[in-house]
C-alpha cells in the first residue's frame, strides 16, 4: 500500500532535469545517485510486496480512495522524511568534502604548506 518512492523519485527527477543549473561545487550528481538508488530499491521491495502491479491504477493502494489517504499520508510520514534525510546526508559530504578534503587539494593549501 505504501508508495514512500515517490516523494524521494519526485527530488530525484527535478535534480535530474535541473542538473546542470546546479554550481559544480554542490556535486548535485551525488544527490541524484543516493537518490536514484534508494527509489529504485524501495520500488522493487514494493513490485516485490505486490503494490505496485503493471496495470492501472499501477499503485495498489489507488485502488480506493480509503486506501489513496492511507497512502498519501505515508508519503507524508514517511516518504518526505526519508527524503530530507538523504538531502541532510548529502549537505553533510558537501560540506565536508568542500571544507576539509578540496581545500587540501587546492594549489593554495599546496604552496602555504610548501612555505
Amino acid at each position: 500500500m505504501m508508495a514512500c518512492f515517490s516523494a524521494p523519485s519526485a527530488l530525484a527527477l527535478a535534480t535530474t532535469v535541473f542538473r546542470k543549473k546546479f554550481p559544480e561545487h554542490w556535486h548535485i550528481s551525488w544527490l541524484n545517485t543516493m537518490i536514484w538508488g534508494g527509489a529504485v530499491a524501495l520500488a522493487v521491495e514494493h513490485v516485490a510486496h505486490g503494490e505496485i502491479v503493471p496495470w492501472p491504477p499501477f499503485l495498489t493502494a489507488m485502488s480506493s480512495p480509503v486506501e489513496t489517504v492511507v497512502m498519501l499520508k505515508e508519503i507524508a510520514a514517511v516518504g518526505i522524511p526519508m527524503t530530507l534525510a538523504l538531502v541532510l546526508v548529502w549537505v553533510l559530504m558537501v560540506v565536508v568534502y568542500e571544507r576539509f578534503i578540496a581545500s587540501a587539494k587546492s594549489p593554495a593549501a599546496t604552496r602555504a604548506a610548501l612555505r
